[in-house]
């Protein structure tokens, strides 16, 4: 039999399995007659078998032509939607993260034909990735169907799952980068001979999705290996920042010119190519060289794009997108010194700014002393229209400097621009010397020294005034009627009723009391399902992935059996509106065992919706006094507070009004200011006048106080929902590729960007959550 007929044979034997299965997931198919069962496992059980046999035995390269040819896997078209639609059955399937894993990985290789393809790249130079999506579908064909209450049979699945993911479509598997660094230089090589690198309009998506999976797989790579050496790290982190601005611009890839478009192109493939190369056994002594030039070709790239940019915003002086306010205004200024230093002492002579270098070692010396004005007046210049005005001017410079130098490292001719930025430097110098010289107001250096409110950097707030509202809830929780019971805690934003509901929540009497215990905030944006998680999830401790991919029924289903003939406590924090009661409603049982709902709120009427006649809690703003003991205690601990800041102290802790979440705040601002400073911020609070606008105005005042280099880590904050919980490690590393965290000698990037983070966290803005080994933040 010729083998042609052999491959064709196979073939139809597989569509007649997915035809009489008509994709029918395990569930369905489990319930169908024990015969037709059988039929259906069988047939599907033949053709995975032949699929296997032609694709990865030996005879795979006589079948390769043929398979393809005729059962229309050479269509890339039609292979990236079968990946898609693949991806989306497994998010129904067990196995949790495995089954993540395999999805994150099919849509890496789908993201990579649907580039190289768009490239013009032929089918027959796709036949490895391609027979591995046949491979991947026929090896996963008989998860979707197998019977979930066999052990032995699950424990079979998940070993041929984490088998098929390390040797198909794993990208550290050698044969697998090699495979996909193929496919990517014979894309590159061809797209170059087609005259034009320029990406289409409709292509962009294509090439954002591609780079978007570089990126995840980047960040996997480095989160995984942890004992890669501090230099390694820092290149992949400078490679993972290159990606992110690929994305970037191609995102605003109308706004490009086709110079840059073709570089764009360009430096997608590198940057794909690069990463492929990377072996996780090699980079764990150090980077090759051939990786170091690679590196070191995109990097120059990339800083010629930016250059040109730059460049054509200063000329047209109209707007760009690429050019946005830097908070961090003192850590771009550093960044751009110490770029300054290497090139003034690199080995590898420029020629285009050999000639120049004089003048750049002029620039980075004159710069540098500016900088160091800056240092000195970065707390005065908020109260100083001068300084302020000085500061902006510095920045501007400095900015202008640096994108003259960057057009300079491309071949631009700009000796003249160099002259116009001495003359300013020159201008700057003059002032900043009047300045040090005490013309203008100099820094009062004669400062108190005050311990961290945070000293131990994680503990839990501090109840004033509260304490008979603790005892009287948690007796109203643990006492009284048998019925399902509704405790309200209700009061204006910044009184604590968060506070207040998990000092109850987690007190051992009342955990003791009741079987169980679950917490979820809802905040104005919420859904049912998410409701549903977050209660599983803290009832449980478990993480929310096996909960996010059942749907609401289920969910709704799983929380009554948990809750069912058991003494239950449910804290739903921050409620806007009774709908959210309502979908919860129905899946709360009432056993007459003492169960109990609390929730706070900020709405008084809200508990009579709940449960007429119900008697809320009313938070009561604190006290002078009150206010006053827990700044201090904020403030000083035991310490006590020096006598000569108790007049102006109490004078501050007076205008909190009585709101706690204001009195933390401004602790947070004092204990990091001078004493003269202090009677500033009695002032600044005392202009604000609406309740409404007090606790967010107390955050402007707090972020204005904040150094330069935290102030985009704080910003940062605003991606994330309201009430999330982060995970710090994350967090940082995040920080560390949108550049906001600078080298500090003696200190790795994580490390410099987690002192970053008990920066904010001293400051009472950022609230640690969970703590891990040594006390240290684990999530916030």
């Amino acid at each position: 039999m010729r083998i042609q007929d052999v491959v064709i044979r196979m073939v139809h034997d597989l569509q007649s399995a997915y035809l009489q299965s008509d994709y029918r997931p395990y569930k369905r198919l489990w319930a169908t007659p024990s015969s037709d069962r059988d039929i259906l496992v069988s047939a599907a059980t033949r053709s995975r078998e032949n699929i296997i046999f032609f694709l990865e035995t030996d005879v795979k390269k006589l079948c390769n032509t043929i398979f393809f040819d005729y059962c229309s896997w050479a269509d890339p078209r039609l292979v990236m939607d079968l990946i898609v639609s693949l991806s989306q059955t497994l998010k129904g399937l067990f196995f949790g993260e495995l089954m993540d894993t395999i999805r994150q990985k099919l849509m890496l290789l789908r993201n990579l034909i649907g580039f190289v393809t768009m490239r013009g790249v032929e089918c027959k130079q796709l036949t490895d990735p391609l027979s591995q999506v046949a491979v991947v579908a026929a090896r996963l064909f008989p998860v979707c169907q197998f019977d979930i209450y066999d052990k032995q049979v699950v424990n079979q699945m998940k070993s041929e799952i984490s088998q098929l993911i390390h040797e198909k479509i794993n990208p550290l598997d050698p044969r697998v980068r090699e495979a996909y660094m193929d496919v990517l230089t014979a894309s590159k090589k061809q797209s170059r001979s087609s005259c034009s690198l320029a990406l289409e309009e409709n292509e962009c998506l294509v090439v954002v999705q591609f780079i978007e999976s570089l990126h995840d797989y980047l960040m996997d790579l480095l989160g995984y290996h942890a004992s890669f050496q501090i230099p390694v790290k820092d290149q992949m982190l400078k490679l993972h920042q290159g990606i992110r601005y690929l994305g970037t611009l191609l995102k605003q890839e109308e706004k490009l010119d086709d110079e840059i478009k073709d570089l764009l192109g360009l430096a997608v493939y590198d940057a794909g190519i690069l990463i492929f190369s990377l072996s996780a056994n090699e980079i764990k002594e150090g980077l090759p060289r051939e990786t170091y030039l690679g590196l070191f070709h995109l990097h120059k790239v990339l800083k010629y794009m930016m250059a040109e940019l730059a460049h054509n915003y200063f000329v047209t002086s109209s707007y760009s997108s690429f050019n946005y306010p830097r908070s961090n205004e003192l850590g771009c200024m550093d960044f751009f010194l110490e770029n300054l230093q290497e090139l003034a002492r690199c080995d590898e002579a420029h020629d285009s700014i050999v000639f120049l270098l004089d003048r750049i070692q002029m620039v980075h010396k004159d710069l540098t002393f500016l900088r160091s004005v800056l240092e000195n007046i970065k707390e005065q210049r908020y109260r100083n229209g001068k300084l302020q005005a000085f500061w902006s001017y510095v920045m501007e410079v400095a900015c202008k400097a640096e994108l003259l130098i960057d057009s300079t490292l491309v071949g631009d001719k700009c000796e003249d621009s160099f002259d116009a930025i001495a003359r300013d430097i020159n201008l700057l110098k003059i002032e900043a010397l009047e300045i040090q010289n005490g013309q203008t107001q100099r820094v009062n250096k004669n400062s108190i020294h005050i311990p961290s409110q945070l000293a131990a950097a994680i503990r839990n707030e501090d109840l004033i005034g509260l304490d008979d509202k603790v005892k009287t809830i948690i007796d109203r929780l643990t006492r009284g009627l048998k019925q399902l019971d509704v405790v309200p805690i209700v009061g204006m934003p910044g009184l604590g009723k968060t506070t207040l509901a998990n000092k109850v929540y987690t007190a051992s009497s009342v955990r003791s009391y009741f079987h169980v215990c679950g917490w979820c905030c809802v905040s104005q944006t919420y859904s049912k399902h998410s409701l549903f998680v977050q209660l599983l999830c803290s009832i449980h401790s478990k993480s929310p992935d096996e909960y996010l991919k059942m749907d609401e029924n289920d969910l709704v289903e799983k929380l009554k059996q948990v809750l069912l003939r058991t003494k239950y406590l449910l804290v739903l924090d921050d409620l806007w509106d009774v709908e959210a009661w309502n979908l919860l409603e129905n899946s709360l049982p009432n056993d007459v065992n003492g169960s109990r709902i609390l929730f706070t709120s900020r709405f008084q009427d809200l508990s009579l919706q709940f449960k007429p006649g119900s008697k809320p809690y009313h938070l009561r703003q604190l006290t002078d006094e009150e206010s006053w003991a827990l700044l201090q205690k904020k403030l000083f601990d035991k310490e006590g507070c020096p006598p000569e800041l108790s007049e102006v102290g109490s004078q501050i802790a007076k205008i909190c009004r009585g709101l706690p979440l204001t009195v933390v705040l401004v602790a947070g601002i004092l204990a990091t200011i001078a004493q003269d400073s202090w009677e500033e911020v009695a002032k600044s609070l005392s202009s604000i006048v609406l309740h409404d606008e007090y606790c967010m105005k107390t955050l402007e005042l707090s972020y204005s106080h904040l150094p330069d280099y935290l102030k985009p880590c704080l910003l940062y904050f605003a991606a994330f929902q309201e009430d999330q919980v982060i995970n710090v490690r994350r967090l940082l590393w995040l920080w560390i590729s949108e550049g906001f965290v600078q080298q500090i000698e003696g200190k790795s990037l994580e490390e410099a960007a987690y002192n970053y983070l008990m920066g904010l966290i001293n400051r009472s803005l950022v609230m640690v959550t969970k703590t891990g080994a040594m006390n240290g933040a684990k999530t916030c």
